[in-house]
């Protein structure tokens, strides 16, 4: 499974990188309102960073002004990845884009026909929200088991990149049903290194080692 981390943060996205864990970043206008940067500029930046998939969403809401947009964004980088919302201008827009070549990620999924309307769109990626589907009291992880068992049974090559996540548990719930992609914020990427059996464990060795009165340098 890859790996990606949500977040226009860039100090995060420099210090998780370093990790080797991040495999590429998805952003939001919401999150690029955030970071207080000129939404050009940080996705330029984040590319020089990571050189995965980096999405870059439209803001427009029709197909001719998503296509003039994403002419915009695809000058910035190579592996910038364009993501549209789920409408039927996002689909069309996803189409045209993915015909000519160019990476897209279609988001705000939250039921299984909407994901097969995007993989036969031809999207990179289909982005489900699972924990907002928690949030109403539906079952966010059984959709990505739709989805996955959808996109085997015919062979689609759109990755399912589960989004909305709300901690480890959906990570590795989304692993092992197949899902290609958990895109996390940082703050729950650091979260499945922690474990108290691994703190107790490394205490035990260390105090050991300070009886040693040794240093390896």
């Amino acid at each position: 499974m890859k790996f990606f981390i949500d977040t226009a943060d860039i100090k995060e996205i420099k210090d998780l990188a370093a990790t080797g864990m991040v495999d590429g970043v998805t952003t939001n206008p919401s999150l690029a309102a955030k970071s207080g940067k000129k939404f050009v500029d940080l996705i330029a930046e984040i590319c020089a960073v990571v050189p995965g998939p980096v999405s870059a969403e439209v803001t427009a809401l029709d197909h001719e002004t998503m296509m003039k947009e994403a002419a915009v964004l695809r000058k910035i980088a190579k592996n910038v990845t364009i993501k549209v919302p789920l409408t039927p201008d996002g689909l069309k827009t996803c189409k045209a884009l993915s015909n000519d070549g160019c990476m897209v990620n279609v988001t705000l999924c939250f039921s299984p026909a909407q994901a097969l309307l995007a993989a036969k769109a031809g999207a990179s990626f289909i982005s489900p929200f699972v924990g907002r589907l928690d949030d109403i009291g539906a079952d966010g992880m059984a959709l990505i088991q739709d989805i996955c068992t959808i996109y085997k049974a015919y062979s689609f090559k759109t990755e399912v990149l589960v989004a909305s996540i709300r901690g480890p548990q959906h990570v590795v719930a989304a692993a092992k049903m197949g899902a290609h992609v958990s895109t996390m914020p940082p703050s729950t990427l650091r979260q499945m290194f922690n474990h108290p059996l691994t703190d107790k464990g490394l205490k035990a060795f260390m105090d050991d080692w300070a009886k040693t009165g040794q240093s390896i340098i």
